[in-house]
C-alpha cells in the first residue's frame, strides 16, 4: 500500500490524509470528520496515536539551498506540519513489548499495511464514548 491508495481509503471514511505523512517509518497526519488532528506514529515498540485540535497545525516555509536567489528562489517549498507547541488533547498507545513481545525497534520496521490495522484500532479506542461508571445503592 502507498500513500495515494491510504488516502483514498480514509477518504471513504470522512477521513483526510494530510501532508506530511510518511510511509518508512510510518507517521500519519489525518484529518478527522470533527476536524480534530489525528497522529499516529510507529516507532521503537510502540504505536501511538495523539489528536490535535485544529489549530494545531502550521506551515513552514523550508528556505532554498544556497538562498541566494541567482540560481534558486529564496524561498522553497512550503510543508504542513503540526506546531511544535501543540499540545496532545488525547493519547492512545499500543505498547508492542507487552502486546507483542517486541524487544528493539519493530514498531518503526512495520510496512504502511501493517501499521493500518493498528491505527485504526486506536482511533476507534480515540473515537469511542466516555462510559460513566453508575453505582447501585
Amino acid at each position: 500500500m502507498n500513500l495515494p491508495a491510504l488516502a483514498d481509503l480514509l477518504a471513504s471514511r470522512g477521513l483526510r490524509l494530510l501532508p506530511g505523512s510518511y510511509a518508512v517509518p510510518v507517521e500519519l497526519l489525518v484529518q478527522l470528520p470533527d476536524a480534530t488532528i489525528a497522529r499516529f506514529t510507529a516507532r521503537g515498540t510502540a504505536l501511538r496515536l495523539r489528536s490535535y485540535s485544529p489549530d494545531a497545525l502550521t506551515t513552514i516555509t523550508i528556505p532554498a539551498e544556497c538562498g541566494c536567489g541567482d540560481h534558486h528562489p529564496q524561498t522553497g517549498p512550503a510543508r504542513v506540519t503540526l506546531s511544535r507547541y501543540a499540545v496532545p488533547l488525547a493519547e492512545h498507545t499500543i505498547d508492542g513489548e507487552l502486546e507483542f513481545g517486541w524487544q528493539h525497534h519493530e514498531a518503526g520496521h512495520l510496512r504502511l499495511a501493517d501499521a493500518l490495522p493498528h491505527f485504526f484500532t486506536l482511533l476507534t479506542t480515540h473515537q469511542a464514548p466516555a462510559r460513566e461508571l453508575v453505582g447501585v445503592a
